[in-house]
């Protein structure tokens, strides 16, 4: 029932819309309608207001036909921003099966992909007069900035029994049920100024936090736990030794006492190499998000995985290693999981969506709709 030709057509649209994260302001009333041409209900919240937000959040809501009021109420969320560079996308249909871009920007296809699913998904209940429960589509901003517009969703304009993120980077037919805590951390070390030809008089902030980087653990910690050091910038010019820097940096873990002891030594490290040095070091930790664990006995992971075994795809069940909008609606008290999308490569000009997958997503975000109605 999935109209191919349509589908391909509709991710090609979307990911030539600019929609960096912050800048959500363009690709947004296009989507919103889009849906009310579906006939969908569609709501906005207010996250707009916030400065780092581009736009509002789509909530949107497709009424369950008659006779099937008493179905499951669902949700699919997809997020409408990308990461940087993603402006002036020019994508690429290739022989090989694959879309990519022109390699100067990202695809877009995380998760423009996701989004073009979805629209391809009420195209076909709408054109079939598919029976189907109450369905909530969530659009959200700011995913890519750290969850920042679905940490300010609207969460009373929410009406779903559980639902799913159609936003992993795993092949089609995957299941996501877990996903980590992240903490973030920024760290600034202050150094003493000095001209460079008099660096005895000096202690450079940067050699500080080179040490410092030296001697903390990062990279992969264990098979729960990661740390990376993401940003380092300060310093003024050649000739002159570096009295501060700053360096942005983050963990993930599943659990949450190892990513309390992660960052805890991180910050320790910053402050004793500084010390060390006769100079000091402000260090501020805050938690981005927390992480996210559903049995895969429930219903939310089983019908994500039977809707797999129908369409012979390999219903893999697994953890996650990033963060996703379902971590926050988790938080919320809806039960949710993460669909596996097929983009490969993702946040990088190599990035690519092979077209069959995207077909497959559409096909089992269809399936989920038809296992959740009665």
């Amino acid at each position: 029932m999935v109209n191919n030709d349509r589908l391909l057509a509709t991710f090609l649209e979307l990911v030539k819309i600019d929609s960096e994260t912050g800048n959500e302001e363009k690709i947004q009333p296009i989507l919103k309608e889009k849906l009310e041409q579906l006939n969908v209900q569609v709501e906005e919240d207010e996250a707009g207001q916030y400065e780092y937000l581009g736009a509002n959040n789509l909530i949107c809501t497709l009424h369950s036909t008659i006779g099937n009021e008493k179905s499951d109420k669902i949700y699919f969320t997809s997020h409408m921003d990308t990461v940087a560079p993603g402006n002036n996308v020019q994508p690429i249909v290739a022989e090989d099966g694959y879309i990519y871009s022109d390699g100067t920007t990202v695809l877009g296809a995380d998760d423009k992909a996701g989004l073009a699913a979805i629209l391809e998904t009420i195209e076909v209940i709408n054109e079939h007069h598919l029976p189907h429960g109450q369905l909530q589509f969530v659009i959200t901003v700011g995913e890519e900035s750290g969850l920042e517009g679905a940490k300010v969703l609207n969460s009373s304009l929410l009406d779903a029994d559980y639902g799913y993120a159609v936003d992993a980077s795993s092949p089609v037919g995957t299941t996501v049920i877990g996903a980590p805590t992240q903490m973030k951390l920024s760290a600034t070390i202050y150094g003493k100024k000095a001209h460079a030809s008099t660096p005895d008089m000096g202690i450079s902030a940067i050699n500080i936090a080179a040490k410092a980087i030296s001697e903390m653990s990062l990279g992969r910690i264990d098979d729960e736990t990661t740390a990376n050091i993401g940003r380092f910038e300060g310093g003024s010019a050649t000739n002159v030794v570096a009295d501060e820097v700053t360096l942005q940096a983050e963990a993930r873990s599943h659990s949450e006492d190892k990513i309390k002891e992660q960052v805890a030594h991180m910050k320790q490290v910053f402050e004793k190499t500084a010390q060390e040095y006769g100079c000091s070091a402000s260090v501020s930790i805050k938690e981005s998000y927390k992480g996210f664990k559903v049995e895969p006995e429930t219903k939310v992971a089983q019908i994500a995985t039977e809707s797999a075994r129908q369409l012979n795809l390999d219903p893999q069940i697994k953890v996650g290693g990033g963060g996703s909008d379902a971590s926050i609606i988790n938080s919320y008290g809806i039960a949710s999981v993460i669909l596996g999308v097929g983009y490969e490569n993702i946040h990088g000009k190599n990035e690519r969506m092979e077209i069959k997958s995207l077909q497959l997503l559409a096909q089992q975000l269809l399936k989920i709709v038809e296992l959740t109605h009665q």
